[in-house]
C-alpha cells in the first residue's frame, strides 16, 4: 500500500458504484462506509431492497413492532457477508455511564443471543468500533465518527419493538467487507465514486431514489458517467 493510499479514510462516505462496475451484489449500489483504516473496509449497501418488510422481520424473530413509521421500511441486503444476521444503521444513542459501572456483556442479553456466539458478535463489535469516550446504550454497537452507530445486538430491536429505540434506522441482513487495501485497488480501477455521506439519502430517501440522489452530492447525473471515468 502507498503512503497515498494509506492515508485515505472512507468512513461516514458514500461508495457510489461506476456503471463498470457489474458485480452482482454492488452493481449500481450505494455503500454507506462503517468503517476504513489501514486493515481494511465494512460497509452496507443501502440501495438494495430484500424481499423482507421491517414488519416481516420482527415476526421471524418473535417481536411485535409498534413503531408505524418502519412497519413497511424494507430491509435491504448489506452485502454479502454474514447474509444470516442483522446490521442496524443508525442514529447515535449514547450512554452517560457512570465510572462505577461495568460495561454490558453477553450475559445480559436475551437469551437466545447468549452463549458462545453472542460473545463472539461482541468481540467482532468491539474489535470493529471506532475508538469513542462515548459509549452506546447497546451491547453490540460500532460507534461511527459523524453521529451514527452500526449494532448486532438483539437490544436495539426489542426497543424498536415497543415504540422506543434510536428515531431513524435502516436494517440490512449481511454486510459488504474489504480486506487490507482492497478498496484502494477498487478505487484505483476507477469502480467507485466517493463522496461524504449525506444521512438524507439514508434516512429520507426512497430506496430507488438512493443512487441519483447520491450521484447528485457530487453535481452528477448517472447518465453522465462511463467506466472511464475517475473517481472523485
Amino acid at each position: 500500500m502507498t503512503a497515498d493510499s494509506a492515508s485515505i479514510n472512507l468512513t461516514h462516505h458514500f461508495l457510489i458504484a461506476m456503471p463498470g462496475l457489474e458485480d452482482e451484489t454492488f452493481a449500481k449500489s450505494v455503500v454507506y462506509v462503517c468503517e476504513h483504516s489501514e486493515r481494511g473496509a465494512l460497509g452496507l449497501v443501502i440501495n438494495k431492497p430484500g424481499e423482507l418488510s421491517m414488519k416481516g422481520l420482527f415476526d421471524k424473530v418473535d417481536l411485535p413492532l409498534h413503531r408505524q413509521d418502519l412497519m413497511n421500511a424494507p430491509v435491504l441486503q448489506g452485502g454479502p457477508v454474514h447474509t444470516e444476521r442483522g446490521f442496524v444503521l443508525h442514529d447515535a444513542m449514547w450512554a452517560q455511564a457512570a465510572a462505577s459501572e461495568s460495561p454490558q456483556d453477553a450475559s445480559q442479553l436475551p437469551s437466545d443471543e447468549g452463549g458462545e456466539a453472542a460473545q463472539e458478535a461482541a468481540k467482532e463489535a468491539a474489535a470493529l468500533s471506532a475508538v469513542s469516550d462515548k459509549e452506546s446504550v447497546y451491547a453490540s454497537t460500532m460507534i461511527i465518527p459523524g453521529g451514527l452507530e452500526m449494532t448486532t445486538s438483539k437490544d436495539v430491536l426489542e426497543a424498536l419493538s415497543i415504540g422506543a429505540g434510536p428515531k431513524r434506522v435502516l436494517i440490512s441482513l449481511g454486510y459488504s467487507a474489504w480486506g487490507e487495501g482492497q478498496l484502494e485497488s477498487e478505487l484505483a480501477e476507477n469502480s467507485w465514486l466517493t463522496v461524504g455521506a449525506d444521512m438524507a439519502v439514508i434516512f429520507d430517501t426512497p430506496v430507488e431514489q438512493r443512487y441519483e440522489r447520491a450521484m447528485k452530492l457530487l453535481g452528477l447525473e448517472s447518465w453522465m458517467l462511463s467506466s472511464e471515468v475517475g473517481h472523485s
